[in-house]
């Protein structure tokens, strides 16, 4: 009996990718019950990692944005518009 070897979790992009596309299946209605549960299962696994991933990140800038005195410098995030540079 060949031994199931652990895969590795899915990146942030590519569940939340699979995870559009469950919702898109469970959107559609046409689904057995047992299919619709158990996509809403594999659903709920791959929002918890994707929140995990998130959760994660947000960790690792605050982090990054430490001053020297340990004390986390937050400032607002605003976006730079590409589109006029593109002009």
């Amino acid at each position: 009996m060949p031994v199931k070897t652990p895969t590795e979790p899915p990146s942030y992009e590519a569940a939340l990718a699979e995870l559009e596309r469950i919702v898109q299946q469970m959107e559609d209605e046409s689904l057995p019950l047992e299919a619709s549960l158990d996509l809403f299962e594999r659903g709920m696994t791959l929002a918890r990692l994707c929140r995990e991933r998130l959760t994660a990140a947000e960790q690792r800038i605050e982090t990054i944005l430490k001053g020297a005195d340990g004390n986390v410098v937050i400032a607002p995030f605003t976006p730079t518009d590409d589109a006029d540079a593109d002009e």
